[in-house]
């Protein structure tokens, strides 16, 4: 095993570097969300790049998908205790991000928001 595969930053990478997994992570984290809510929140993503997204974070361990048997098909997402371990690095990331931005007097237009919250403000 080389130095690159046992890094902490890259395992850390790994599991949240994906294109969306960030953003799905930090809206599970007001519970549970049907595929159809997360597709509506993360609007840049396709049906199936959304798709690969939550698939790679159900096998990491990050979420848990629940099909409940009843016509149509009905599937929710949830976090994992080890993806809700997540939450206090997003929240670094969302914090920091936004003082970048204002640094560079710019405001950010957010799409790292919990429902109910104001943009980019500390919770």
């Amino acid at each position: 095993m080389n130095q690159e595969e046992i890094c902490p930053v890259a395992a850390t990478l790994d599991l949240i570097g994906g294109k969306y997994k960030a953003l799905i992570l930090w809206y599970l984290a007001d519970g549970r969300r049907r595929f159809s809510e997360l597709r509506k929140m993360i609007s840049g993503a396709t049906p199936k790049m959304l798709t690969q997204q939550l698939r790679e974070l159900e096998a990491q361990e990050l979420i848990h998908r629940e099909v409940f048997p009843v016509v149509p098909p009905k599937v929710e997402y949830s976090l994992t205790d080890t993806g809700r371990s997540l939450m206090p690095i997003l929240t670094a990331m969302r914090d920091w991000g936004t003082e970048y931005l204002h640094s560079k007097n710019l405001e950010p237009s957010c799409f790292m928001v919990k429902p109910g919250s104001s943009c980019c403000h500390k919770t």
